[in-house]
C-alpha cells in the first residue's frame, strides 16, 4: 500500500471511529431473518459510488461460537462497516468469511477481514476467477467508488472446497454447496438444514432481471435449479433483493430462463435472426430493477449461445 493510501486509510477509519454519523457505508443496515440469521440487503441497481458497491446481500449467520459471514463486501470501508453492524447485534467473533462467487461486490472486501485475522472460503472456481479476472475487477471497482475504494487490496481465499464443505459451529449446520453451474463461476448456495433456509446467492432471482454473461450457461443453470429445488427450502435469501420463498425465485429464475430458451429456440427452428430475438416479449418481466439494462443483452447473448448447442 502506498504512503498516499495508507494516510487516506487512516483518515477515514478516524472520522469512522470519531463520528457514528459516519459509521457505516452500508447501503441498509442488517434485518433479521431468522433468530440467528440477518442480512444487510443491497440495492438492487448496479454497483455505484452512491451504494458504496452494495448491490448484493450481506449476509451471516450467529451461533453460540461465532459468527459466519456471507460474502466479504465490494470493499475494505463496506467490509469494515459491516462489521461494525454485526458487532452492534452480537459479541460474537468473526469465524469464517465465505465467497458466493468470484464476482468483485462478493469478494474484494476479502482483505478487511483477513486483517482481523479471519479465514476466507471459496469454491475452486472462485479461487480461480479471482486469479484471472480479479485484478480487473479491482480497478473497476477503485474508479467506480474512488475514495470509498480506499485501503482494498486484491486478496484470496485460505481455503477451497469443491462440492461441498460443512461448517459446524454452535449447534448450527452450514452447508456450502456447489450444485453446478448457474450464473457465474463458483456459484455456490449455503444450505442451514435445521432451519430450511438457503442463503442463494445468483442461483436465485426474484427482484432484478437476471443477468446472462458470456459465462452463462443456462441450459445448465437449468439442470442446477432442479438440485436447488430439491433443498425444498421455506425460506431464501437471494443475492438481490429482500428474503423470500421458493414460488417467488422459481418465477422469476426459473421461468424466465424457460421462456426465453423456448421463444429462442422457436426462433432458431424457423431460421430466425438475432435482430428477432431482441424483440421477443419480456414485458412481463418489466417491473423488475435493471430490465432496461438487461433485456435486450440476455435476448442476444442466449440466442449466441443457443446457435452452438
Amino acid at each position: 500500500m502506498s504512503i498516499k493510501r495508507f494516510l487516506l486509510l487512516m483518515l477515514f477509519s478516524s472520522v469512522l471511529q470519531a463520528n457514528d454519523s459516519f459509521n457505516s457505508i452500508l447501503f441498509s443496515e442488517p434485518q433479521q431473518v431468522s433468530d440467528n440469521v440477518w442480512s444487510a440487503i443491497g440495492a438492487t441497481a448496479p454497483p455505484t459510488y452512491e451504494n458504496s458497491g452494495h448491490n448484493n446481500n450481506l449476509t451471516f449467520i450467529v451461533t453460540g461460537e461465532g459468527v459466519v459471514v456471507i460474502n466479504a463486501g465490494d470493499n475494505y470501508l463496506l467490509a469494515k462497516s459491516l462489521h461494525k453492524a454485526i458487532k452492534s447485534i452480537t459479541d460474537q467473533p468473526i469465524k469464517y468469511v465465505v465467497l458466493e462467487n468470484g464476482q468483485g461486490h462478493a469478494a474484494l472486501g476479502s482483505n478487511y477481514w483477513k486483517e482481523q485475522g479471519v479465514p476466507i472460503i471459496g469454491h475452486v472456481e472462485t479461487q480461480e476467477e479471482l486469479e484471472a479476472h480479479g485484478r480487473a475487477s479491482l480497478e473497476r471497482m477503485k474508479k467506480g467508488r474512488k475514495d470509498k475504494a480506499v485501503g482494498t487490496e486484491l486478496a484470496f481465499p485460505d481455503e477451497i472446497f469443491g462440492d461441498k464443505k460443512v461448517i459446524e459451529l454452535g449447534g448450527e449446520r452450514i452447508e456450502l454447496l456447489h450444485l453446478g453451474p448457474s450464473h457465474s463461476p463458483g456459484d455456490i448456495v449455503v444450505w442451514l438444514p435445521n432451519q430450511s433456509l438457503v442463503i442463494s446467492g445468483d442461483m436465485a432471482f426474484h427482484k432484478r432481471l437476471l443477468p446472462v454473461m458470456e459465462h452463462t450457461d443456462t441450459a445448465a443453470w437449468l439442470e442446477t435449479w432442479e438440485l436447488f429445488a430439491a433443498l425444498d427450502a421455506q425460506t431464501v435469501i437471494p443475492g438481490h433483493g429482500g428474503p423470500t420463498t421458493m414460488h417467488e425465485v422459481t418465477k422469476y429464475t426459473r421461468d424466465y430462463l424457460l421462456y426465453m430458451r423456448e421463444q429462442i429456440s422457436r426462433l432458431l427452428g424457423d431460421d430466425g435472426t438475432l435482430h428477432e430475438a431482441t424483440k421477443i416479449d419480456q414485458s412481463a418481466y418489466e417491473h423488475l430493477s435493471v430490465f432496461d439494462e438487461l433485456a435486450l443483452r440476455n435476448a442476444s447473448t442466449m440466442f449466441r449461445q443457443m446457435e452452438f448447442e
